[in-house]
């Protein structure tokens, strides 16, 4: 997954912008006005808040755009603003394509657009908005529990506008959803899906799985029960192992049947296949599977994805999307989840009945810094960077607490040591807020890496999230990552797993971002943006890291002897991931905490069904994906590779089906 920014690009304008300047010209030479003159603003929601746009028309042209994304992510959403305000006037119309990278934000401030455009031509009754956009539905800090919790919305009967009925609903069209919608679809029942957004969140690349036939081919295998036994060790036995063993047991049918959807698309599965001669002192599983699109098509000339291919077939065997609904409430009659209410982004309340059941699958709460702050405030202190899905906002855990159900009660964060800060900068909430950082993707890569004080404290080939724990206890909650001018020819020796890999694996498949582009785009950009120090001298790296240069060069020093008799005789560093910095130019980089998702969520059966706080099952109720727990804990163990998405459409499928049976 790459820095939507780096490749983020405008699109020329579609067939409505040019209509619309067809029609402003007509009408500039006719005399006659298409608007009337004044100035119109309206709202859509985006990813933190409300985004405000107020338009200026003449008789017959836009003559002002002003945005207010004060709410989106400064890095993102903030920056695509400012593209799609000029694209609006140069379209003279919200016919425009979306910024890439920015989906949602782009969403919201064409369909505002739109309603600014239908006022000035008196096609709808004018808005009044005095104020800023909306404050983002989680405000920060929180005092505790209580506040992110916070009471059940009451929703009076006059304001539900509409009432839909299906055998099954799904809140939320994601990783974990779609798959859910997509299995209740194919196996006959009537399924409504419903998303926050314009579109899906999409479906992540990286899908772990154990015995699927690509697995088999390549000669792949992997022990069930070692597997159930890494997964609680890992989570120091706070998970269900009957659930991890379901897993185990179902994730081949899932990911043999997601590629023959793919294979349909004409698109290509990939396993990660692991290395001959790999010794590691943490065992890895080679779990991992990610589709290849970059000769994919969708029929205009763009790649296809993941939320593409599944929701094109969703509706091809009868299912049916309801996007931009927002879920507020669940409701229960007699015991059981009969439905919910969500808010649509024009502001009404519509009813979902679903007779079999509802799956909330929202996503977890990373994006709501509230709940974060409450519940686990030792892991945004370490953390610079957030990577986190667009509505991750904990409506999904919310509404199920508010329906009687149980969380897990210990909470914890995935994340990656892939968060570059200037020297001067320090991880916390805030600075992840401020999206003022950079993604530094060869961030887990075993080089030398030391704290503020110069010194070397931890084993750097790892866990991603091993390094980052012991944060906890250096200055600054950060490490610095230290290594020369031979990394790409060391990044290959060290024979890397999963999305951390930069080179091809044996059996051909492709990492998530490869070298060349590391070399070419990423550790450029990230010089050019201050992240990344280079120097002729260790003196001077030291220097412009802001770290005490004679310790620095004396750890490096010690270190380079290490690497050179190829033995750790301090932290047991295998030799091949044991590399002098020796050959200048040398490299630094401060490195913290890169979040994706949060891991503790409604506690769950083996069929999924939500568990209430006497232990029993809520009927009608099933979660899936980061909305659901019993399943890690502490630490991510990110050696499965995709051990996370792979389980949330491995449950999402088994979910599906087995309330389309019901």
């Amino acid at each position: 997954m790459t820095n939507a920014l780096s490749r983020r690009s405008l699109i020329k304008a579609g067939i409505a912008g040019g209509t619309a300047i067809a029609a402003a010209s007509a009408s500039a030479a006719t005399g006659a006005g298409i608007y009337k003159p004044g100035t119109y603003s309206s709202k859509a929601e985006g990813i933190g808040g409300d985004v405000i746009v107020r338009m200026t028309f003449s008789a017959s042209r836009i003559t002002g755009v002003e945005i207010d994304a004060s709410h989106e992510t400064p890095s993102i959403g903030q920056q695509a603003a400012k593209t799609l305000r000029e694209a609006i006037m140069k379209a003279q119309g919200a016919g425009i394509q979306a910024v890439s990278g920015a989906s949602v934000t782009s969403g919201a401030v064409m369909t505002a657009a739109k309603k600014c455009i239908a006022q000035a031509k008196g096609e709808a009754p004018v808005e009044v908005i005095t104020k800023k956009a909306a404050e983002p539905e989680a405000k920060s800090p929180a005092a505790g529990p209580a506040d992110w919790l916070g009471k059940e919305p009451e929703i009076a009967e006059k304001d539900i506008t509409a009432t839909k009925t299906a055998d099954i609903v799904v809140v939320g069209c994601g990783t974990g959803g779609l798959f859910a919608v997509c299995a209740a679809a194919e196996s006959g029942a009537d399924v409504i899906g419903i998303d926050r957004f314009s579109t899906g969140t999409g479906i992540r690349d990286d899908l772990a799985a154990i015995d699927s036939r690509y697995q088999k081919a390549w000669g792949t295998k992997i022990d069930k029960l070692e597997y159930v036994t890494m997964a609680t060790e890992y989570a120091a036995g706070h998970i269900d192992q009957r659930l991890v063993k379901l897993f185990c047991d179902k994730s081949a049918e899932t990911i043999n049947w997601y590629g023959d959807r793919l294979a349909e698309r004409g698109v290509k599965l990939w396993h990660e296949s692991g290395d001959k001669g790999d010794k590691t002192r943490y065992k890895h599983f080679a779990t991992g599977h990610s589709p290849d699109w970059s000769k994919s098509d969708d029929g205009t000339g763009k790649k296809l994805d993941g939320n593409k291919v599944l929701h094109d077939y969703a509706v091809k065997k009868g299912a049916k999307f309801d996007y931009g609904m927002r879920m507020v409430k669940l409701e229960k009659k007699g015991g059981r989840v009969t439905g919910c209410i969500a808010k649509a982004s024009d502001g009404k309340f519509v009813r979902y009945n679903a007779r079999k059941g509802v799956v909330v699958a929202t996503g977890g709460y990373a994006r709501n810094y509230q709940m974060l702050e409450a519940l686990q405030p030792w892991n945004l202190r370490i953390s610079g960077y957030s990577s986190a899905m667009p509505g991750a906002m904990g409506d999904g855990i919310r509404a199920c607490l508010w329906a009687g159900a149980k969380k897990d009660e210990t909470a914890s964060l995935m994340m990656f040591d892939r968060a570059a800060l200037r020297p001067d900068q320090n991880p916390g909430v805030e600075t992840v807020k401020s999206g003022n950082t950079a993604l530094f993707w060869p961030g887990s890569q075993p080089w030398l890496k030391v704290n503020a004080d110069g010194e070397r404290f931890f084993n750097e080939s790892g866990t991603y999230e091993g390094i980052l724990h012991a944060d906890e206890y250096q200055k600054g909650h950060a490490h610095y990552c230290i290594f020369d001018s031979n990394w790409g020819k060391y990044a290959k020796q060290f024979k890397m797993h999963g999305c951390s890999r930069l080179f091809n694996f044996e059996n051909g498949a492709a990492p998530n971002l490869r070298y060349e582009m590391i070399r070419d785009k990423v550790m450029p950009k990230l010089i050019k943006d201050g992240f990344m120090q280079v120097a002729n001298s260790v003196d001077e790296l030291a220097k412009k890291l802001g770290i005490p240069a004679d310790a620095l060069k004396a750890t490096v020093a010690h270190y380079n002897k290490l690497a050179y008799a190829k033995k750790d005789t301090d932290f047991g560093k295998e030799p091949h991931r044991l590399t002098p910095v020796d050959k200048p130019p040398f490299y630094g980089v401060k490195t913290c905490a890169r979040i994706l998702c949060t891991m503790d969520g409604i506690q769950i059966n083996t069929k999924g069904q939500a568990i209430d706080t006497n232990g029993n099952p809520i009927p009608g109720l099933y979660v899936v994906g980061n909305d659901s727990g019993c399943y890690f804990a502490n630490t991510y163990p990110n050696l499965s590779t995709g051990m996370a998405c792979g389980r949330t459409v491995t449950f999402g499928r088994l979910v599906g089906k087995h309330l389309a049976k019901i």
